[in-house]
């Protein structure tokens, strides 16, 4: 039995270009998927926060269209709501990653406000990454690769091949002109060789122990990345 670290965001708000706060946290598929894949596989899960505060999820991911129907929605609702978990999350400041055995990062829009710019989230991405562990990033998580830094000042993820929500996703979704920046446009800025797939289909890069997806469709590809690199 390996143990995982699952780093979530605390942001229940997502800050605009006009100054507005807009609902979100954590996408709920991009954290049950890979949770249940991994616990399944008989690993265990400890889950950190900013500050270890419990993680919002939202709301937006537990709609019936996304979750597939309301059945699906309210028993998923119902069940990220109990998870011991998800309840008793550690801080991201005290975290020792000799306890681990690999690092996930879930998204939603939520690390584009906080993991974004966590100090202590960067330092650990930075450490993972040049441990060797299985490292995996989805979706807007890798909006947290921006913390990391090295002693020159550069990225640790620079050079590499990943992916992440898309311009074209965000312009999809309505958000591309409505936000301060956009995630690919930044994790191109750092250095990244960032490659996108098509909107919304499962699209995973791989590179070194780096494992990365690039929407929610791509959390069930991430899962079974980590689950054969940690058997």
């Amino acid at each position: 039995m390996s143990k995982i670290l699952f780093v979530l965001t605390g942001a229940s708000q997502w800050t605009l270009a006009d100054g507005t706060g807009h609902p979100t946290g954590y996408w709920a598929e991009e954290f049950a998927t890979p949770f249940h894949a991994l616990t399944a596989a008989g690993h265990r899960v400890t889950v950190a926060t900013p500050g270890g505060v419990v993680p919002p999820v939202d709301r937006a991911s537990l709609a019936e269209g996304v979750a597939g129907n309301r059945a699906a929605a309210e028993a998923l609702a119902a069940e990220l709501a109990e998870l011991p978990e998800l309840l008793n999350p550690v801080k991201i400041s005290e975290v020792d990653l000799a306890d681990y055995d690999a690092v996930y990062y879930p998204g939603g829009h939520g690390p584009m406000e906080d993991l974004a710019v966590d100090a202590d989230s960067g330092r650990l991405l930075t450490a993972a990454l040049a441990s060797g562990k299985p490292l995996g990033v989805v979706c807007h998580g890798p909006a947290a690769l921006l913390a990391a830094e090295l002693p020159d000042g550069t990225s640790p993820f620079a050079g590499y091949r990943l992916t992440g929500f898309s311009n074209a996703e965000e312009t999809a979704a309505g958000f591309a002109d409505r936000a301060v920046w956009l995630l690919e446009d930044r994790l191109t800025a750092l250095g990244a060789d960032y490659r996108a797939g098509e909107p919304w289909a499962p699209h995973l890069v791989t590179d070194r122990n780096l494992v990365t997806g690039q929407n929610p469709a791509s959390s069930g590809p991430v899962a079974e990345e980590l689950v054969k690199r940690l058997a």
